[in-house]
């Protein structure tokens, strides 16, 4: 069994890119900016070093996705890694890519801070569909209902005091 999973959070590197396959399937290609700290052997002060990782994103959430991201956006992602190989002009070249399975936008508009659309994103996108909400004025309101009386909560379950953090050996 092989495992291929890849959790991130950055920077958008550049304006994301919205093309289509030669079917009008949608292709969303975005690069992200994921700091590595590490300590200089010459001075001894901690550095930031940047790696940059090409991310896609496919399908109509892509399509979606599209237009709350530019250049700046803070964003968290879970996909995973995707290697491509091809030859171009006699040269064989390759590079390694995250295919985005769920997206959470970490900054509140585009990037820039200042609250965008209706104050700012909470939620993310992921392979099941939309989940979360914003507040757009292209967005319809959801239809109110009459209260229900309310229910009991249930019980609330039994703690096992005897087991402390100090207890797990990780």
């Amino acid at each position: 069994m092989s495992i291929n999973k890849v959790v991130i959070s950055g920077n958008l590197t550049r304006d994301p890119e919205l093309r289509s396959t030669a079917n009008g399937f949608p292709v969303l290609g975005f690069g992200v900016a994921v700091n590595d700290r590490r300590r200089n052997q010459q001075t001894g002060e901690w550095e930031d070093y940047p790696n940059f990782i090409d991310c896609t994103m496919f399908g109509t959430r892509a399509e979606s996705v599209a237009k709350f991201l530019s250049k700046g956006s803070k964003v968290a992602i879970e996909g995973k890694l995707r290697w491509s190989q091809w030859e171009r002009d006699g040269q064989k070249r390759s590079k390694i890519e995250v295919v985005v399975d769920e997206i959470e936008f970490m900054s509140r508009g585009g990037g820039n801070g200042d609250g965008g659309f209706g104050g700012g994103y909470q939620g993310g996108y992921n392979a099941g569909g939309y989940q979360g909400g914003y507040s757009a004025p292209q967005m319809q309101q959801a239809p109110q209902y009459a209260p229900q009386p309310a229910r009991q909560a249930p019980a609330a379950p039994q703690v096992d005091t005897s087991v402390y953090d100090e207890d797990i050996p990780f």
